[in-house]
Formats: structure tokens, C-alpha cells, sequence
């Protein structure tokens, strides 16, 4: 799995849920091959896609999309009405 498709991954699962999810979570639901999440990566979400990660119960910690992210995910997810803005 490559970095991009990693973090397509997490992103949408995350819009999905924006409550936040774990990792032990986002790796059970997205089938991750991995045992812990790449810190590189996790630098370069935070910086690119607006992640953030606080603490959850015990050790865990609950991954986000912060608000901004998920508007602007939303937005591009709407579908094209064939209206144009200027």
C-alpha cells in the first residue's frame, strides 16, 4: 500500500465517521496491513488532510478530520448539478 492510497483510505473512513475512529479501528475496518501507523505518515496527513488525533479512553487515541477538512471533503463529494457559479 502506498502513502496515497493510505491516506485516501483514512480520509474517507474518517468523513464516514466524524465522530473519530482509533486505529484499532480504522485498521479492523480498512483491512491495514499494518501493526502500527507509519509516524512519516501521520506527519504528512496532519499537514496535508487536516488530521488530528486526541486522546480516547486508556491509551488509545481517536483520529479526526478537523472541521475545515470535512467541509471542504463534503463539498467535493457533492454531486455536479450542471449549474455554473461565477
Amino acid at each position: 500500500m502506498r502513502y496515497e492510497e493510505f491516506k485516501e483510505a483514512i480520509r474517507e473512513e474518517l468523513l464516514r465517521h466524524p465522530e473519530g475512529l482509533s486505529w484499532a479501528e480504522l485498521k479492523s475496518r480498512l483491512q491495514l496491513p499494518y501493526s502500527r501507523p507509519c509516524p512519516t505518515w501521520i506527519g504528512c496527513m496532519e499537514a496535508e488532510s487536516g488530521l488530528t488525533r486526541r486522546r480516547g479512553t486508556g491509551r488509545s487515541l481517536i483520529w479526526l478530520l478537523t472541521p475545515d477538512q470535512q467541509v471542504a471533503a463534503e463539498r467535493d463529494r457533492a454531486p455536479a448539478d450542471g449549474l455554473r457559479v461565477d
